[in-house]
């Protein structure tokens, strides 16, 4: 029987991928190590599994929920799933449902985003069933609040919202939420993200279903390595998506002990 740990890969759109390279940062995306994992098309092709490669979810546009065509270039999800299949020796199917530009108002399972992630997942385990696939453990990866930040969310209001985005996820088999936290802003507008990376690192810091992963992001304005207002090169989603991925196994590791 195959084995996989489930990851739904969730959030806006630095979860999403607006990679590119340039001349100063030309790493591109890396390849998928063999046996690491593989993408489930919920959306586009439930029929089969697909190996995880950039744009990761491309594909996976549904025009009465998530759907942003044309829009993914590249994620942090490859290089996540090569490190943490390096920690924990077991292949993960992966499941794009992230949108750029939502705010956390929209991932409340009110017929929007987040439930459209929901049925995404119940097709996957359905399909998995029918073909003998056990499914290990669920997680997701959560990298959102730009939107939020732009629109003058409290940080109180923020982990209100998060709170109730994931208690349905975890009402339906998640186990855990790793946390990527958001990065600074680099336009010219007046606009500060430190209150939601600051909720965000609260969350990690007092819920037992929530792991922060990484914070790298917020390091990259300084370093050069942002392509806009509020994305990143390439470069930038391999080294958190390498980062995320290591210290998610870690954790998985550390779990099953």
């Amino acid at each position: 029987m195959e084995l996989y740990d489930l990851f739904l890969f969730a959030g806006q759109s630095n979860m999403a991928g607006r990679g590119i390279t340039c001349e100063q940062f030309p790493e591109g995306a890396p390849s998928l190590l063999p046996g690491a994992g593989a993408e489930f098309r919920a959306i586009s092709d439930p029929t089969r599994l697909y190996p995880i490669c950039e744009p990761f979810g491309v594909n996976e546009n549904n025009p009465q929920g998530i759907f942003e065509p044309g829009m993914k270039t590249g994620s942090m999800v490859t290089a996540f799933v090569n490190s943490c299949f390096q920690q924990t020796n077991v292949p993960i199917l992966g499941v794009s449902a992230s949108k750029g530009g939502s705010v956390i108002e929209q991932w409340q399972g009110d017929r929007d985003f987040l439930s459209d992630a929901i049925d995404r997942v119940k097709r996957t385990l359905s399909w998995c069933r029918e073909q003998g696939i056990e499914i290990r453990h669920r997680y997701v990866v959560w990298c959102q609040g730009e939107s939020n930040g732009d629109h003058g969310t409290s940080g109180a209001d923020y982990k209100k919202l998060f709170h109730h985005t994931m208690a349905q996820l975890f009402a339906i088999g998640f186990e855990q939420c790793f946390l990527v936290v958001i990065g600074q802003y680099n336009g010219d507008r007046e606009l500060s993200y430190e209150e939601i990376i600051r909720a965000q690192r609260e969350l990690g810091e007092g819920e037992t279903h929530v792991t922060v992963i990484c914070d790298s992001f917020c390091t990259m304005k300084e370093r050069g390595l942002m392509k806009d207002a509020f994305h990143y090169y390439q470069a930038a989603y391999n080294e958190v998506g390498t980062i995320a991925g290591e210290q998610a196994g870690m954790y998985i590791n550390s779990a099953a002990k």
